[in-house]
């Protein structure tokens, strides 16, 4: 990642909301802390080097959700784990999802559902740190306010997110600090 040293503390419970100019380096960033990306640097999780871990391990604690995420099999039920069933079911009618829903055709999906969906997945898995690259951009304000009252209460129960988003006002809503992504680094917003 081109430009300055950053150098930011989340504490448990805590979402932290990055903005800035699209190609800011602002996905990027999220994409080195999730060890996705090669990078210079240190990150730590309670304590613990992200060296210290496995990646496979690391990205079980540290999960990046896309903005654009993958899916791989052919219905929605097949991207969800078991044991993750009845947390989604919870979830689902609060994201304005219907539970008939992990029968369907990924393809069937629109690209709002399949965000939704996505962010829920990620969810299930209870990740100590969220990074979310932009996890409302395609929903509508409603929509968006919903999946705002999910975030904060995972954050309130100890989750801590970090989240890319181009809304001042979405930021000023859910973000308990925020940041300006420049080419010199991460500036208090």
């Amino acid at each position: 990642m081109r430009g300055g040293t950053i150098d930011l503390d989340v504490s448990r419970g805590e979402c932290i909301c990055i903005l800035g100019k699209s190609g800011s380096g602002k996905s990027v960033f999220l994409r080195l802390v999730a060890d996705l990306d090669p990078g210079e640097g240190s990150v730590t999780l309670d304590g613990t080097g992200r060296n210290a871990w496995s990646g496979p391990e690391w990205r079980r604690r540290v999960i990046y959700q896309a903005a654009e995420p993958a899916w791989w099999a052919a219905t929605v039920a097949e991207h969800f784990p078991a044991d993750t069933l009845d947390r989604l079911s919870n979830w689902l009618p609060e994201a304005g999802l219907a539970n008939d829903v992990l029968r369907t055709d990924m393809a069937r999906l629109s690209t709002g559902e399949r965000q939704r969906l996505a962010l829920l997945r990620s969810l299930a898995r209870q990740p100590a740190v969220l990074l979310l690259d932009e996890p409302t951009a395609s929903l509508d304000h409603a929509t968006t306010l919903a999946i705002e009252r999910l975030l904060q209460r995972e954050v309130a129960a100890g989750l801590s997110i970090v989240m890319v988003t181009h809304s001042r006002e979405q930021a000023a809503r859910i973000g308990h600090r925020c940041f300006e992504m420049t080419d010199a680094g991460l500036h208090p917003a």
